[in-house]
């Protein structure tokens, strides 16, 4: 067996390993990205109302927060079904949950209410400042309480688009291995199978 044969071989092996890497890819993908969908479906979250960008600015305008960036896209009264649909969605929850806590955020928030200021969201970390229960004991502060639930339930829709994103690029990666394996074998056909050999004799 000479060079030329062995370097035939080897280019079409090579190809064939990336087709079948790139089918792997492609399947792995594309079961990912129903995986999310089919997980997100099953928690029938649909967007309120107001989780559109003018519903939101003019919210966000009557709480009088500033600082605060309104999403460009648009989930309201919409089932939930992708990670990007998810992400928007989580996007929307943090500002509803500002809106609650007067602006602040959790690190912001003390955690208990203050018994000088029970209305004020900011709330004291001071047990001696805190409002106290029929028992005496410290009464949490809602507020940050709910920047806790709110951060559980959005890191878990950031990951749905997270994985949705590392889906898409296994699909993407899956096609051009595809195709460089295609690539590889007609390449080791046409350049080194025909080259080099002598022509039939007429």
């Amino acid at each position: 067996m000479n060079t030329r044969r062995i370097l035939e071989l080897g280019g079409i092996a090579a190809g064939v390993l990336m087709v079948a890497f790139g089918i792997g890819a492609l399947v792995l993908g594309i079961n990912a990205r129903n995986t999310v969908s089919d997980e997100l479906t099953r928690e029938f979250i649909v967007g309120s109302e107001d989780m559109s960008p003018a519903e939101t600015e003019k919210a966000v305008a009557e709480a009088g927060l500033s600082n605060v960036d309104i999403p460009s896209c648009d989930v309201a009264e919409k089932e939930i079904k992708t990670g990007s649909d998810a992400r928007c969605f989580a996007q929307y929850m943090r500002i509803h949950a500002l809106e609650s806590s007067g602006g602040n955020t959790y690190a912001q928030m003390g955690r208990y209410v203050s018994a000088a200021s029970p209305d004020d969201p900011e709330g004291t970390s001071d047990e001696a400042a805190a409002a106290k229960d029929e028992s005496g004991e410290p009464i949490p502060n809602g507020a940050r309480n709910t920047w806790v639930t709110e951060t559980a339930l959005a890191t878990a829709l950031n990951v749905s688009y997270m994985a949705e994103q590392i889906a898409l690029f296994g699909i993407v990666v899956g096609i051009a291995l595809l195709l460089s394996g295609i690539g590889f074998i007609i390449l080791a056909f046409a350049v080194l199978g025909g080259g080099g050999r002598e022509p039939a004799a007429s």
